[in-house]
């Protein structure tokens, strides 16, 4: 896959999707990229990988730290392309952590990884699990950039592609003013 490129990708796989969908964050969205429809084949998720680490070249990293479940596939494949080791951190009684005999050593220089980014929640707690254990977040990298062109983190943000997708209040949704029901497609529970 050569030739690969992210916007081809999400075509061939069917990455977006239409509907009412209520976000990670909170807010509606008649859009929704479901990028494990990309992730799910490997050669896909191989070259993903690939063009997420080429971001990184310019720096020394130890570690990619991808939050479950998004970012658990693309953090594995940014890991195995700069040749590091990769761990996850999960949820679990709706709070983030590192498990399963996973280690961060001081001054480890960690690369934290997400399939999509729109408002940094999931990778901010990741980001805070990984300085308590004093490790060093070089960045912050992603397959899409949901977040307006801001960046929400205090390190270095790149991404493949920015996307911007309209999102709403729920008291602001024009599909809630309809009657759509929405449907919640997403995998970080929010308390």
């Amino acid at each position: 896959m050569s030739d690969w490129t992210l916007e081809a990708a999400i075509e061939r796989t069917g990455v977006l999707k239409q509907g009412h969908f209520l976000l990670t964050s909170g807010r509606h969205s008649d859009q929704y990229m479901q990028m494990a429809q990309l992730l799910q084949y490997p050669a896909e998720a191989k070259a993903a990988g690939a063009a997420v680490a080429k971001l990184f070249t310019d720096q020394e990293i130890d570690l990619v730290v991808g939050p479950a479940l998004g970012g658990v596939i693309i953090a594995h494949e940014v890991a195995s392309s700069l040749g590091v080791r990769c761990i996850f951190a999960e949820r679990k009684e709706g709070e983030m952590q590192i498990r399963r005999g996973f280690e961060v050593e001081a001054g480890e220089r960690v690369l934290v990884i997400e399939d999509v980014v729109t408002t940094g929640g999931s990778v901010k707690e990741v980001i805070a699990l990984l300085e308590e254990r004093d490790a060093i977040i070089v960045g912050v990298g992603s397959l899409v950039d949901r977040s307006k062109g801001t960046n929400p983190f205090e390190v270095p943000y790149r991404s493949l592609k920015a996307v911007q997708i309209e999102s709403y209040l729920e008291e602001d949704c024009p599909l809630c003013k309809e009657g759509i029901p929405a449907v919640k497609p997403g995998s970080r529970h929010k308390k």
